[in-house]
This record gives structure tokens, C-alpha cells and sequence, in this order.
């Protein structure tokens, strides 16, 4: 019926409709624009269409159909601009999300970090207790050449950036996995028993040769906030797991989809985590610095971690951000950004 309107009507529909069509075009030059405002520029840009096809052949001025096609244009460019993180989007989510989320899961990771340092410790207790145990591993060659070369020389083999990016890619592998396999729960289980078991039979052989000091000076540097993350990762895979064996006050699948979008905040953000020790292990570990200094720096950075997860990971938990991807996008953190 809107292609035969008379030319009053026409007016007196442009005049109904104008209002629409500015709103329309102010959304289609903002710079940002939130989740609402993406759904209104999409919806105003639909009607506006319908709009324009009602109006042409009717007599209306040229300049404002020429106006309206223009609007039409600004708005399809603006819709179809893919989103992509922008810079404070970036930051909001080390400042809020991620940190947040590991704050929110604290309890899981804790625990899970806690127990696999006590049994490498208890392990690394037995083992040296019972040194036949690695005379039935290893052979006598095998133990000489692990204590008094390979193991030293493992962290100055390669070339520091591509060993880098060995330990970062293997990490990040290993964290995936006890997060993605975590719905399962014993394959999570099993990778800390197998990280617990090797860690502490490598260390009592050392230990038991007089090598110590060479054991825990090119291990520290690195590997504690390297062991923390993966236990972190196993945390949270362990949490996954428990989210649909006992869901709470929420439906299992509602509590399962839940632990599951809030471990993507923790997936990303420990890749960067693990980034950072794959750095330290590549160019501190090796180092000639001494090792009071190599294992310092190993020492920091356990502890600003630590502090990042308790003031950033503590205010933003309090404001309701414990890294839900869902909620993120439903706050407008995840924006649409011009092109």
C-alpha cells in the first residue's frame, strides 16, 4: 500500500519517519558503538530500506531520496565492518576479565597448585629415599650424562628465540588440554601426575648426584610461575568438570555452559602467562647472571602474579566480572569499531 500513497501522504510519511532516518545516520558515523546500538543500527537500517522502496516513484524531492540512499550506504558499510578487540577492549580484559576469572576460580587452582607442589615434593622425598627406583629407569650412562650435561644443556640448545617459542608452544598445548579434556576430569589427573612424577624423578637425580644447586638455579627461574600456570589450567579444567556433577542452584547444562565460557578468559589470558616464562626460560635461565639473581627474577615474577590475581582479580570479581565471555559482550567491553 505504501508504493500508491498520494503525495500528501508521502510527506506526511517522510514527516513520521524522519526522526528514524536521523538516528539511522548518527549511528552509522559513531566511532563506538555497543551491543544495543549495533542491534538499533541494524534494525532502523532494515525499516529505512523497506522505507526507501515504499518512497521511490513517489513524489519526493530527489535530495531526499538521494539522501536516504546515502544513509542506506553509511549504514550497510558500518553493519558489515568486522569486529575486531580495540585497544581499551584489549586492556579491559587484563584489567577485568581474566584477572577476574582467575580471582573467581582461586579456590580450584589453589588447591590443584598446592597438592601437585606437595607431591612433587613428597616424590621427590620417595625417590631419593629409594635410589634403586632410578637405577631401574635409567642406566648408569644415562643418569652421568642427564646430571652432568643434558640437563643444563637443555636450556642453551637451541637458539633463545626459537627456544622460546618451543616452550611457549608445548606449555600452551599442555594448559589447552587440561582445560578442553577438564569435562572428563581423569585426563586432567593424569597430567599432573605425569608432570609430578617426571619433574621429581629428573630433580632426585640431581639431587642424589650433588647437583642441587644446578637443579633448582636453572629450574626456579622459570618454572614457577610456568608450573603455576599449567596448574592453573588444570584448575580450571577440574572445575569444568565438577560444574555438571554438581551444578549448584543452576540447571546442569546452564552451570556446564557457564564454567565453560569463563574458561576462554582464562585459555587466553594464561597463553600470555605462559609467553612470559617461555621468555625467562629462553633468555634468564641460560644466562650467565648468577644464580641468586636468575632464581630472584623467577621469584618476582611467582609473586606478581600472585598480586595481580589478589588487587586486580579481587575488585574486578567485586563488580561482577568473574570473565564470562557472555556477560562481556552484554556490557559492550566487546565493541564494534570503525574501520
Amino acid at each position: 500500500m505504501a508504493a500508491t500513497l498520494a503525495p500528501v501522504d508521502t510527506q506526511a510519511f517522510a514527516r513520521q519517519h524522519h526522526q528514524e532516518w536521523v538516528e539511522l545516520e548518527q549511528l552509522a558515523t559513531e566511532r563506538h558503538l555497543g551491543p544495543e546500538d549495533a542491534e538499533r543500527l541494524m534494525t532502523l537500517y532494515q525499516r529505512t530500506g523497506m522505507h526507501l522502496a515504499a518512497l521511490r516513484g513517489q513524489m519526493m524531492s530527489p535530495s531526499m531520496v538521494e539522501w536516504l540512499s546515502g544513509t542506506l550506504g553509511k549504514a550497510r558499510r558500518r553493519a558489515l565492518t568486522p569486529r575486531r578487540p580495540t585497544l581499551v577492549a584489549l586492556a579491559r580484559f587484563f584489567t577485568h576479565d581474566f584477572p577476574g576469572a582467575l580471582y573467581d576460580m582461586r579456590r580450584w587452582w589453589l588447591v590443584t597448585t598446592i597438592a601437585s607442589f606437595a607431591l612433587m615434593a613428597v616424590m621427590t622425598f620417595y625417590y631419593l629415599q629409594n635410589p634403586q627406583i632410578e637405577s631401574s629407569l635409567l642406566s648408569p650412562a644415562e643418569i652421568d650424562s642427564l646430571v652432568h650435561s643434558d640437563f643444563e644443556n637443555y636450556y642453551s640448545e637451541y637458539a633463545a628465540t626459537d627456544f622460546a617459542l618451543r616452550v611457549w608452544t608445548n606449555n600452551a598445548w599442555l594448559s589447552a588440554q587440561a582445560i578442553a579434556l577438564g569435562f572428563l576430569g581423569f585426563p586432567v589427573i593424569y597430567i599432573l601426575l605425569n608432570n609430578a612424577i617426571n619433574t621429581a624423578l629428573t630433580g632426585s637425580i640431581m639431587i642424589h648426584h650433588g647437583r642441587a644447586d644446578v637443579f633448582f638455579g636453572l629450574i626456579t627461574p622459570h618454572g614457577l610461575l610456568e608450573l603455576t600456570a599449567v596448574f592453573v589450567a588444570a584448575g580450571v579444567g577440574l572445575r569444568i568438570f565438577w560444574s555438571w556433577v554438581q551444578p549448584g542452584d543452576l540447571p546442569r547444562a546452564s552451570a556446564f555452559a557457564k564454567a565453560g565460557r569463563a574458561s576462554i578468559s582464562v585459555v587466553l589470558g594464561i597463553a600470555v602467562v605462559l609467553a612470559v616464562t617461555g621468555v625467562i626460560e629462553a633468555f634468564v635461565t641460560p644466562s650467565p647472571l648468577p644464580t641468586a639473581v636468575r632464581v630472584g627474577i623467577g621469584v618476582a615474577a611467582e609473586i606478581a602474579f600472585f598480586v595481580y590475581v589478589w588487587t586486580l582479580g579481587r575488585a574486578a570479581r567485586g563488580s561482577g566480572n568473574v570473565g564470562d565471555v557472555e556477560d562481556a559482550v552484554r556490557r559492550g567491553s566487546l565493541e564494534i569499531t570503525k574501520a
